[in-house]
């Protein structure tokens, strides 16, 4: 098992490594086993989150916490965090 399988859990920024999300920085809605649910609040909302493989995204050190969170203020939270740190996570295409 690849390092930081078991650090993903709910509000985890993550990278996807592979598919069309490749590159983009995304957080962790929910965990179950081998699968996280990802979501960045525009293509993936977090009312449908996408379900990716864990071999699939890498965390990114970073964590949101999901209590209350919107869909624009998911928005907002991983535009700053590429802004911040554009080497390790990749802006997403919100503005």
């Amino acid at each position: 098992m690849r390092k930081g399988y078991a650090d993903i859990k709910a509000g985890t920024v993550v990278k996807a490594l592979a598919g069309r999300e490749k590159g983009r920085c995304f957080v962790a809605a929910a965990a179950d086993g081998g699968f996280a649910y990802i979501c960045d609040g525009k293509e993936r909302k977090l009312s449908k989150p996408k379900k990716k493989s864990v071999k699939h995204i890498s965390p990114v050190g970073a964590f949101i916490e999901t209590e209350g969170l919107t869909d624009r203020k998911l928005r907002g939270l991983l535009r700053e965090l590429g802004k911040a740190n554009e080497e390790v996570c990749c802006q997403t295409d919100n503005e």
